[in-house]
């Protein structure tokens, strides 16, 4: 009997639960081993993460100074590849450093293979991640 293989949208949809129900690492966990992130709109130092060791090390760098308690205003738009979905959803949480609140509206384009994530392509609004980047090199959380 073979083992079922998370679908791209149940992977999809477990990504976001875990954004505010499990660690860092439990998110990692879902990406594949030679993923590639991008984050075209972002400053440089964070437009791309190539492999899992260096996503896992970047979440793991933030985890101290974001904390997510929700996501919402969710939609995942399935796409004619099965293993492409379009999700857009809001981040809701607070900087650490300040008790500051944030929302943080997204799409990302993201691909699906064997049930991990293969490639995310991040568009956050920009205005929106500055003012969070901003906040952050405030505290002193960033250099």
């Amino acid at each position: 009997m073979s083992e079922h293989v998370r679908t791209t949208r149940e992977t999809i949809e477990l990504m976001l639960r875990t954004v505010t129900e499990g660690s860092r690492d439990d998110l990692a966990d879902l990406y594949a081993e030679d993923v590639v992130v991008t984050n075209p709109f972002a400053p440089q130092e964070f437009q791309e993460s190539r492999g899992n060791a260096a996503l896992r090390a970047r979440m793991n760098g933030f985890a101290q100074y974001l904390h997510y308690s929700e996501i919402k205003n969710v939609t995942i738009h399935e796409t004619t590849d099965p293993q492409v979905a379009v999700v857009e959803f809001t981040v809701v949480g607070t900087l650490a450093p300040t008790g500051e609140g944030f929302e943080l509206p997204s799409i990302n384009v993201i691909r699906v293979v064997d049930g991990l994530i293969a490639e995310s392509r991040d568009h956050s609004d920009g205005l929106r991640a500055a003012k969070l980047l901003e906040s952050l090199k405030a505290a002193g959380a960033l250099s």
